[in-house]
């Protein structure tokens, strides 16, 4: 399993995710779930992915190197116009590898199972976040709605819930990924550092922050510490029930 989230707030874009893949409890390695597009001035995308390996890798091999099929050569992140394009080309790569590998994943038992946050912004156009499914549809992040999850997203969704705001701010919202995360690496032992962070402040058209997080991070120690500490203190200060 993995975790991985994404934040579309009204000053720029978060992106958090673990490492960690295992096919059973003595086959486990570590492998980034995060994809970045960086053309400086010109672009900025980032993609997350969870489910399986082998699939998630062959989306993400598709949409971020061109290649020769009976229409012609394919376009990559760093060619599309639009995140909505980039959103489509993603979609479309996910049904081609589900028409190459579908039936064989099928005929050995394994699920066709791969999840994509993308999201990120072109030169003229509006930042925009997009979770992409296994059956190639998608749905967007929204002021309403302003992050999206993918993975073992349980045990990290209640702080977002009760906290989270699109007018949170961009510093605000890493921490509080950081704790959702910290939640989910607690409960969830398919979920493991270290985790990758991307930060993307609206129009900037470069990263903010791109860093990988191990425990030894001394940001990262203090919040976990601080936060179990917290959570505590809350449950000590609350009345013990009357009946």
């Amino acid at each position: 399993m993995t975790y991985c989230v994404a934040l579309c707030l009204q000053d720029g874009l978060v992106f958090l995710s673990d490492t960690r893949t295992n096919a059973g409890v003595d086959n486990i390695a570590t492998f980034s779930k995060m994809n970045v597009v960086e053309v400086p001035g010109e672009r900025v995308m980032v993609a997350l992915t969870a489910g399986n390996l082998a699939v998630t890798q062959a989306v993400m091999n598709a949409v971020l190197e061109s290649r020769q099929t009976e229409e012609g050569s394919t376009k990559t992140l760093a060619q599309v116009e639009s995140m909505l394009e980039a959103v489509e080309l993603v979609g479309n790569a996910v049904r081609h590898v589900y028409k190459t590998d579908g039936p064989t994943l099928q005929a050995q038992n394994v699920g066709f199972d791969v999840s994509i946050l993308l999201g990120g912004q072109i030169k003229g156009r509006r930042m925009r976040l997009f979770q992409i499914y296994s059956a190639a549809n998608y749905i967007e992040a929204t002021q309403d709605t302003p992050f999206l999850q993918i993975g073992e997203h349980k045990y990290g969704k209640p702080i977002l819930d009760r906290v989270l705001n699109y007018r949170t701010d961009l510093f605000d919202g890493v921490k509080l990924c950081f704790i959702s995360m910290d939640s989910t690496l607690r409960s969830n032992l398919t979920v493991g550092l270290p985790i990758d962070l991307a930060v993307y402040r609206r129009d900037a058209l470069k990263l903010d922050v791109k860093r990988r997080i191990g425990d030894d991070d001394p940001y990262f120690r203090h919040v976990r510490q601080k936060w179990s500490d917290s959570l505590r203190q809350a449950y000590q200060a609350l009345p013990r029930p009357e009946y």
